[in-house]
C-alpha cells in the first residue's frame, strides 16, 4: 500500500488538490462576481460618489485580507483548517444574501439599504478571514517533503481554479446584475440577481468541500488534513520540528501592548484611517510575535523574515492590480468604447479578461517553470516576484500612454484594456501563486495558516492603498460632458481659472462631480496620464529594490528556491 501511495505522489498531483481547486473555484466565483458589481452598485443604486465608492471598495478588500490573520490564528490554535473553511464559506454566502437584500430594498429605504450593505460586507470580511488562509495552507500539506519542489506547479494549478471561478463570476454576475436597456439606461434594480448568484456559488463550494474532504483531502500517508490542532500527528512534521507554537504570556502581552501603541501612532501621529491603522499595527505586532516564539530555530526564523520582506513588496503589486475593481471599472464605464466584436460589453464584465487569461496561461506558466527547473535554470521565487512587478509597471505605462491621446472627450478602445489585463495576468502569474508557494515552502508547519495570514496582510495593505489611490482618479470624459450640459466649464474650474458659484458647486456635487483635483504625495493629479504614472513609479521602484535584495534573500532561504 505504501509503495502504491508513493508512486501516486511521484507520478501525479494528489486528488485532494482538485477538491481544493473546486472549492476555491466556487468561492472565487462568489467573491469576484460580487467585486465586479460592487462599486457600480454603490454609485448607481446607493447614490455614492465614485471617490467614496473607491474608498469603501479598497477598505473592504483590505479588511478581507486582514482577517485571514485572525482566521489563521484560530485554525492553528483551536478549530483546525477544515472547520474554519466550512464556517467561512457559510458566512460569505450569508453576506452575499445581505447584499441581495440591500439591492432589493434601496428604492424604499436608502438608509436601511446602506446599513444592510455594510452588514453584508462585514460578514463577508470575517467569512473570508476564516476561509482563505486555511484552504491555501492545506495545498502545501498534501505533498511529502521530497515532493515540495512540485509546490510552484501545484499552486499554479490551484491558482487556475481561483481564476476559473473569477472568470465565471465576472461573466455570469454582470450578465444578471449589470443590465442596460436598448437606450443604454442601466437597470439599477438588477444588481440583486448578481449578488444572489454569488451566494449560490459559495454554497456550492462549501457543500463540495463538506462531502469530499474526508476521502481526498488527506496527507501522503492517508490521514485527514486540517483537523483539530490537538490531534496533530507527529509524523506530519519534520524530525526535530515543534508541533505547536510556544508563545509565552510575556510575548503575548508585549504583542498586545505593541498593537495598541502602534495603533495610536499610525492613527493619531501619522494620520492614517482606521483600516490602515488596523492593518499596519496588527501586521507589525503579529510579525514580532511569531519571530519571538522560543521554539523557532535560526533557519526557521530566517525563512520567516524572508516571508515578511517579500510580503512588503507584494503590497505595491496589489495596489496597482486592484484598480480593476475601482478606477479601471469607472474608466470602462465612462470613457471606453466597449464594443467587442459587435457585443456592447457591460463595464463590470471587462474585468473578465483577467480570469480568462489566467485560465489560458496558468498551464503554460507551469510548464515554463517545470522546464527551467529540469534544466537547472529556474529563478528563485523572489526573482519571479520582481519580474511580476516589472511587467505590471510596463502595463500601466502602456495604458498611461494611451489615455494621454484621448483627452477629456475621446473614448479609449477596449483593446487597450484587454492588453492591460493580459500583461497584468502575466505579472500575476509571476507573483501571486509563486508567493503562495513560497510561504508554503518556508513556513514551519505549526505556523503555516498564521503565516499565510501574514502574507495575505500584504494583499490587505495593497488593496487598502489601491482604494486610496483609486479615489484620486481625475474626472473622466463623462464628467466633463455632464458639466457642460449644466453650463459649467469643468476644466476651467479644475485649473482654478474660474471660481464656481455656490449654485454651480451644488450642481456639481449633486451629479457626483468633484470641483478640485486630487493630490498624491504632494503632487496634484491633473489627468489620467498622471494618475496611471503613479502606479508605474510605485511598482517600478519596488521591482528594482527587490531585484537588488535577491542575493540576501537567497542566503536567508537556506536552500529553498
Amino acid at each position: 500500500m505504501n509503495n502504491m501511495g508513493e508512486t501516486q505522489v511521484k507520478t501525479a498531483h494528489p486528488k485532494g488538490l482538485w477538491v481544493l481547486f473546486g472549492t476555491e473555484m466556487w468561492e472565487r466565483f462568489n467573491f469576484y462576481g460580487m467585486r465586479a458589481l460592487l462599486t457600480l452598485f454603490l454609485v448607481n443604486s446607493l447614490l455614492m460618489k465614485e471617490e467614496e465608492a473607491s474608498l469603501i471598495y479598497g477598505g473592504f478588500l483590505g479588511l478581507c485580507y486582514l482577517t485571514p490573520m485572525l482566521g489563521g490564528f484560530i485554525a492553528d490554535r483551536f478549530f483546525g483548517n477544515r472547520n474554519c473553511i466550512l464556517l467561512g464559506g457559510l458566512m460569505m454566502a450569508i453576506g452575499q444574501l445581505l447584499l441581495f437584500t440591500s439591492a432589493t430594498v434601496f428604492d424604499a429605504n436608502l438608509g436601511l439599504a446602506k446599513t444592510i450593505m455594510y452588514s453584508g460586507l462585514a460578514v463577508i470580511v470575517f467569512g473570508n478571514g476564516f476561509f482563505k488562509p486555511n484552504i491555501s495552507s492545506m495545498v502545501g500539506s498534501l505533498y511529502p517533503k521530497q515532493e515540495k519542489t512540485k509546490l510552484d506547479t501545484a499552486f499554479t494549478i490551484f491558482y487556475m481554479g481561483i481564476n476559473l471561478g473569477a472568470f465565471l463570476g465576472q461573466y455570469i454576475c454582470p450578465i444578471l446584475g449589470d443590465v442596460k436597456d436598448s437606450g443604454g439606461v442601466r437597470d439599477i434594480h438588477a444588481f440583486k440577481w448578481g449578488f444572489l448568484a454569488a451566494s449560490i456559488a459559495m454554497l456550492l463550494g462549501t457543500t463540495l468541500f463538506y462531502f469530499l474532504k474526508n476521502k481526498y483531502v488527506v496527507s501522503p500517508e492517508g490521514r485527514p488534513l486540517g483537523g483539530l490542532p490537538s490531534k496533530n500527528v507527529s509524523a506530519d512534521f519534520e524530525e526535530g520540528e515543534a508541533q505547536q507554537a510556544n508563545f509565552s504570556n510575556k510575548a503575548l502581552t508585549i504583542a498586545g501592548i505593541a498593537f495598541i501603541a502602534l495603533g495610536f501612532f499610525f492613527h493619531y501621529v501619522v494620520g492614517q484611517n482606521l483600516i490602515y491603522t488596523l492593518i499596519y499595527s496588527s501586521g507589525i505586532a503579529l510579525a514580532g510575535l511569531i519571530v519571538s516564539d522560543s521554539s523557532l530555530t535560526k533557519i526557521e526564523r530566517d525563512r520567516i523574515i524572508v516571508i515578511y520582506i517579500v510580503s512588503f513588496f507584494v503590497i505595491f503589486f496589489w495596489a496597482a492590480f486592484e484598480q480593476a475593481g475601482s478606477s479601471l471599472t469607472f474608466i470602462a464605464d465612462n470613457q471606453t468604447d466597449r464594443n467587442f466584436f459587435g457585443f456592447q460589453m457591460p463595464a463590470s464584465m471587462v474585468q473578465i479578461f483577467n480570469g480568462l487569461f489566467v485560465v489560458a496561461l496558468a498551464v503554460p506558466f507551469s510548464i515554463i517553470w517545470d522546464t527551467l527547473r529540469a534544466k537547472g535554470k529556474e529563478p528563485i521565487s523572489p526573482v519571479k516576484l520582481a519580474v511580476g512587478l516589472v511587467v505590471i509597471s510596463i502595463s500601466f505605462f502602456m495604458i498611461a500612454t494611451q489615455v494621454s491621446y484621448i483627452g477629456t472627450s475621446g473614448l479609449l478602445a477596449i483593446k487597450w484594456l484587454i492588453l492591460l489585463y493580459f500583461l497584468n495576468t502575466c505579472a500575476e502569474l509571476c507573483l501571486s501563486p509563486i508567493g503562495l508557494s513560497l510561504v508554503g515552502k518556508l513556513s514551519p508547519k505549526r505556523f503555516a495558516s498564521l503565516l499565510y495570514g501574514v502574507f495575505f496582510l500584504s494583499n490587505a495593505s495593497g488593496y487598502a492603498l489601491g482604494g486610496t489611490l483609486g479615489s484620486i482618479l481625475p474626472a473622466t470624459g463623462d464628467k466633463f460632458a455632464k458639466a457642460k450640459e449644466l453650463g459649467i466649464d469643468l476644466q476651467a474650474v479644475l485649473d482654478k481659472t474660474v471660481t464656481p458659484t455656490a449654485e454651480q458647486l451644488a450642481l456639481l456635487d449633486k451629479h457626483q462631480i468633484s470641483a478640485a483635483n486630487h493630490f498624491f504625495a504632494g503632487f496634484e493629479i491633473h489627468n489620467l496620464y498622471e494618475f496611471f504614472m503613479v502606479f508605474v513609479v510605485l511598482t517600478g521602484i519596488a521591482a528594482i529594490i527587490l531585484f537588488a535584495l535577491t542575493p540576501f534573500l537567497k542566503k536567508m532561504m537556506h536552500g529553498v528556491r
